[in-house]
């Protein structure tokens, strides 16, 4: 989305000097080796996507006594159930788990998702007894578990193996699984802590497989060794659509990923997903992931069931696969439209608390500042709370957490939580919970992201006490509202050829972001499309061509679209923005992505309202 809230341009400085190597071949585009060193590349060896290049299965703890469990399920004809979980990266998870382990050769493999509904996250008491009916030997968790002290103790009592692999950060206690697969849980080596649940699934399986080859079970069972990079499309799906940090390793897994995606090897499931969608899969990009496929299969998590997206990905029929898109998409239109409604009331909402003092991000002469909003609506669907605190975060810069009814438990309240940079809002979750057992029954969660649940009589106790933490957190600062840009582009650079050259140079997202640049345009043409959109022409630097430009959501819910657009017409605005080829009609053209705007005149950082 193009904010429109105020913000200041600072450009990116080089972090270091990216060295060539030593025969001096195929050296980098000056303008890419510019990117790269913004984001600390040193050497061309951190540019190498081999999946060589991958840590070690054996430095995860908890890894030994995984393998030698599913080693001897596999033996035993045992029954495996997997847990999974509602979002993109727990159901890619699952069906990595589902589709890796008949490739080892499990005959009885099951899956089950909680419905968020009915059950809420993760393996729950009540998920545990659901699970218990299918009658496994042995359960697998997959983006969860390592908070579940009271669902790994049922399953224990009676009488089933428990294997968790999760990646959320652990609390004080652990579950008392046979094995533990965690980069984050206490005393574990493993170098990324930074895997999605989907990596974490995915390093069991590389373990699972030499450790049967070299006990000689592929050929005793008269199996083809897997060739487990066959899943790596949807690792790298998990991977960018949960947000976790693109540190090297997991650059390595979605660079592997995105290349099987462009030469056609992959699930038809993703295809179809792609297709439905209008994109085609060998001009995949890492953002698509993001902003195409991980949308749709969320939706279903959101508004219905996850199980109807776990089966698109295990679907090895096209046409089912087909199929299953279809309803996923058009799920996701009935979640856009939901969403349209929630966010407008949301800011509403933001509306009358910044009148009533009590949410003050730009406080007045002599007043403190506050920070931290807690917005509910007794209506809200809380499968969409996530994006509309997401959204409201990023039009205040604040902390927001959106809060829905709980329609598995009456009388409690279900929210998502959103940070902003310089906030662990679990931690701060945590502080509140420390200072007043009652105000949390509980949560769990990410720097960024996270979700709990209160009692309803306790929201506005809570909505109190979160705020004064973030405001005492943010006493001495103010969190940060700038915008990072890669600098100005010479006019010969506005090319598709440069565009190109941004979208395959590497695979972008969180902690490794898309090059984003900024400069002074004329604006020559404007006007609102699908009544939210900013589509412009505008003039750029001398000697560089007309340039279409598009700024998406521009237009905030409830706002009337006559006020939205630029004026006066021609005037000169500063802009950061992505290079993104436009495909229509077969024909491919430059186009700007533009993700903030203000008056050239105004070097602050200011936007004229």
């Amino acid at each position: 989305a193009a904010s429109k809230r105020s913000k200041k341009i600072t450009r990116r400085q080089p972090l270091c000097r990216l060295q060539d190597d030593s025969s001096g071949a195929s050296r980098l585009h000056p303008l890419l080796r510019r990117i790269l060193e913004n984001r600390n590349v040193r050497t061309r060896s951190e540019l190498d996507y081999s999946l060589n290049h991958l840590h070690p299965p054996q430095q995860l703890k908890g890894i030994e006594a995984a393998t030698c469990i599913l080693q001897q399920a596999l033996r035993a004809d045992r029954k495996i159930v997997v847990i999974g979980d509602y979002d993109v990266d727990g159901a890619t998870a699952t069906a990595v788990a589902v589709l890796g382990l008949r490739a080892l050769g499990a005959k009885r493999v099951q899956y089950l998702v909680p419905n968020r509904f009915g059950f809420g996250y993760g393996l729950s008491p009540e998920i545990a007894a659901v699970a218990l009916e299918l009658q496994p030997e042995v359960v697998i968790t997959v983006d969860n578990g390592i908070s579940s002290l009271q669902g790994v103790a049922l399953l224990r009592a009676a009488g089933v193996t428990v294997v968790i692999t999760d990646h959320h950060l652990a609390g004080a206690e652990l579950p008392t699984a046979e094995a533990i697969v965690n980069p984050n849980q206490p005393g574990c080596a493993f170098p990324s802590k930074a895997l999605a649940g989907v990596g974490v699934m995915f390093y069991l399986l590389l373990a699972a497989r030499a450790r049967l080859r070299q006990a000689g079970w592929f050929d005793a069972a008269r199996l083809a060794q897997p060739n487990l990079a066959e899943l790596l499309d949807l690792v790298a799906l998990g991977t960018v659509a949960d947000l976790v940090p693109l540190d090297y390793n997991n650059r390595i897994l979605v660079a592997q990923g995105v290349a099987r995606i462009r030469a056609g090897r992959c699930r038809v499931g993703l295809k179809s997903l792609l297709e439905v969608a209008g994109r085609r899969p060998q001009n995949m990009a890492s953002a698509d992931f993001a902003f195409v496929i991980g949308p749709r299969l969320n939706a279903a998590g959101r508004m219905e069931d996850m199980s109807t997206g776990i089966e698109c990905l295990l679907a090895d029929d096209a046409q089912q696969a087909r199929g299953y898109a279809q309803q996923l998409d058009e799920i996701n239109r009935q979640r856009r439209k939901v969403e349209h409604s929630m966010q407008q009331q949301a800011m509403q909402i933001v509306a009358r608390l910044e009148q009533g003092g009590e949410a003050q991000p730009a406080a007045a002469a002599g007043r403190a500042k506050r920070f931290g909003l807690c917005l509910f609506d007794p209506q809200w669907h809380h499968g969409i709370i996530g994006l509309v605190a997401s959204r409201v975060k990023d039009a205040t810069n604040q902390p927001v957490i959106a809060f829905a009814p709980d329609s598995a438990q009456p009388g409690k309240l279900r929210g998502s939580a959103r940070s902003v940079l310089g906030l662990h809002i679990r931690d701060a979750l945590e502080a509140i919970s420390s200072c007043d057992a009652r105000l949390i029954e509980k949560f769990g969660g990410h720097a960024m992201a996270a979700g709990l649940t209160i009692a309803a009589d306790q929201f506005e106790n809570f909505s109190a006490r979160f705020r004064a933490q973030v405001t005492a957190h943010f006493a001495d600062h103010a969190p940060s509202d700038e915008i990072l840009t890669d600098g100005e582009l010479a006019a010969d650079d506005f090319t598709v050829a440069t565009a190109e050259l941004m979208r395959g140079a590497s695979p972008w997202g969180q902690h490794f972001p898309a090059p984003l640049f900024d400069g002074e345009f004329r604006v020559t043409a404007q006007k609102i499309v699908a009544k939210q959109h900013l589509k412009m022409v505008l003039e750029g630097p001398d000697g560089a061509p007309s340039l279409d430009a598009i700024a998406f959501r521009y237009v905030e819910p409830g706002q009337d679209t006559t006020s939205a657009s630029l004026q006066p017409q021609s005037q000169r605005v500063r802009a950061a923005y992505q290079l993104q080829v436009n495909e229509f009609k077969g024909k491919r053209s430059l186009q700007l992505l533009v993700e903030y705007m203000q008056p050239a005149a105004e070097q602050t950082g200011r936007v004229a309202e």
